[in-house]
């Protein structure tokens, strides 16, 4: 008789829990027993840990094994517990010492060769172990990177299981081949959840990323970019095709500030999650930039999938920008499941194998055509579309969720005269002023949950933090006239104290104010609009 326990992670959602890996060797007919709540994959491992350990020199027990994962209570889900269960069966077998990997948390996929594989969600698997008072942690070679994220946790990276054995056994490590670039074990961090349908992509650093200068004209749209970004206020911009709001939108990433270090684990966590981190950068410093596809599905959206529910774009897109281009064409119920993390900065995703809580802090940019064709705002042309089917086509933005967007703008075709001028500032002019009214506003939001201008509740502004006297007066009137709800005007407060922020005033005034109103409800309340010079 033998036993021996180890332990790893299992992931739910973004969050991780420890889970001790016992195995038992008892004498009896040989078979190999896993219980404790494993899904498929891991059912699998029996198959994949047998031959790994054979192919590595380990000669396989025969006896009755059983191997348990405890909570049997919590889903099991992955090949991550690959090298916890055959560290757990050598120890039990006294292949190696069983108090050598008592303390150890094993991560990582065997291959049938004995080869050590990199696996998804390395990051907070580590994280939930430190957080569980373990010191050691043993991943793959691909994903040591990742795991030494963590401060305070020792990291050994492996290459196989022969490796692993010599370490604990203080024998010769034997020398083995990297994985080669293009191979499936370095290709990992390149994929995409699968099933997931959404096109997802990191944020370039600035400097090599597109440029705002590039965008002609559109002084209203890039004012609306610059306090977009200053103070993380939703965006829809509405136009005729060709008129530059994809171009907008793909330059809003870089106007963003860095990630702060607790934000880019967090943002690094997800992405683990998901399989999409970038080969050799194993932390995501720049805002994340996501543009899914008009035919996503709500599951895509906002997360699910079989078994335990994965992140989905809204996620992916944390502390960065979700872009919805061609937000009419999105179906009705997936751009309705985004009202809720619209609001709370997260979703709760319920599914049989158990609820999941993501992280869902995002800024949403919308872009939508006037009418199926496109050309119903154009002076002087033609759209061919009936008046019921522009109803129709822009009543798919439903109300609720145009009421949480707190700037729409009318992107009208640029002129001559624009195209041929080379005015335009650059991202990297835009993206100061950005910064500083960031700064602004984080210290005067010093001691308080909230971090930027979008995020604070209306009955604060209204209370603590109030504008200029008589500064509301329009406000006011648009509420009497119904053009404006108590969410709106939570909404208008929230613009109008960002245009004071980038403007460097103490509070807003009733220009702000004016000019919140005009953002949002597009009616023109005289106030001027400089490139530049924004208020």
């Amino acid at each position: 008789m033998g036993f021996a326990r180890t332990c790893s992670v299992a992931l739910i959602g973004v969050d991780g829990v420890v889970v001790e890996v016992q195995a038992d060797l008892e004498p009896g007919v040989a078979a190999f027993t896993l219980v404790g709540l494993p899904d498929k994959s891991l059912s699998e491992s029996r198959d994949r840990v047998r031959a790994a350990m054979v192919n590595s020199g380990a000669e396989w027990p025969q006896k009755k094994l059983t191997v348990g994962l405890s909570p049997a209570s919590v889903p099991k889900a992955g090949s991550s517990f690959d090298l916890a269960v055959a560290c757990a069966v050598m120890g039990a077998a006294e292949l190696i010492d069983p108090r050598s990997i008592a303390d150890l948390v094993l991560i990582g996929e065997l291959g049938l060769d004995g080869r050590v594989r990199p696996v998804r969600g390395v990051l907070p698997a580590v994280i939930a172990a430190a957080e569980a008072g373990y010191e050691q942690v043993v991943v793959a070679e691909q994903n040591a990177g990742e795991a030494s994220l963590v401060p305070g946790v020792a990291v050994l990276g492996v290459r196989s299981l022969r490796q692993l054995v010599a370490v604990l056994t203080d024998g010769p490590v034997p020398e083995e081949e990297p994985a080669e670039e293009g191979r499936p074990d370095a290709m990992l961090a390149g994929l995409v959840v699968p099933g997931a349908g959404i096109g997802t992509g990191l944020a370039a650093d600035p400097a090599d990323g597109p440029d705002l200068a590039d965008v002609a004209g559109q002084r209203a749209a890039r004012l609306a970019l610059e306090v977009s970004a200053a103070g993380g206020h939703h965006l829809l911009l509405s136009g005729p095709p060709g008129a530059g709001k994809t171009m907008l939108a793909e330059r809003m990433p870089g106007l963003l500030p860095p990630l702060t270090p607790s934000e880019s684990l967090e943002v690094t966590a997800v992405h683990s999650v998901a399989g999409i981190l970038p080969p050799g950068k194993p932390l995501v410093s720049r805002a994340p930039y996501c543009a899914p596809h008009h035919s996503a599905t709500m599951q895509s959206l906002v997360g699910g999938g079989n078994g335990m529910p994965r992140p989905g774009a809204v996620s992916l897109a944390h502390r960065g920008v979700l872009f919805l281009d061609e937000a009419p064409e999105f179906s009705g119920k997936a751009l309705d499941a985004l009202r809720q993390p619209l609001e709370a900065g997260h979703v709760v995703v319920a599914r049989a194998a158990g609820v999941v809580r993501l992280p869902a802090r995002f800024l949403m940019i919308l872009a939508a055509n006037p009418c199926p064709c496109g050309r119903h705002s154009i002076q002087g042309d033609t759209c061919e579309c009936p008046s019921s089917v522009i109803r129709r086509y822009q009543a798919r933005l439903s109300g609720p969720l145009l009421d949480r967007v707190d700037l729409r703008i009318e992107v009208e075709p640029v002129s001559r005269a624009d195209l041929l001028a080379s005015d335009g500032e650059s991202t990297a002019t835009v993206a100061a002023r950005v910064q500083g009214a960031r700064e602004r506003a984080t210290a005067r939001l010093t001691g308080t949950p909230w971090l930027r201008n979008a995020e604070v509740p209306g009955h604060e502004l209204r209370t603590r933090w109030q504008p200029a006297p008589g500064a509301l007066a329009a406000a006011e009137r648009d509420i009497e006239r119904g053009l404006l709800t108590a969410r709106g005007l939570d909404r208008v407060l929230r613009v109008a104290w960002t245009l004071a922020d980038l403007a460097g005033r103490d509070r807003p005034e009733t220009r702000d104010i004016n000019l919140a109103l005009e953002l949002r409800t597009g009616i023109s309340r005289g106030v001027p609009v400089g490139l530049g010079q924004p208020l």
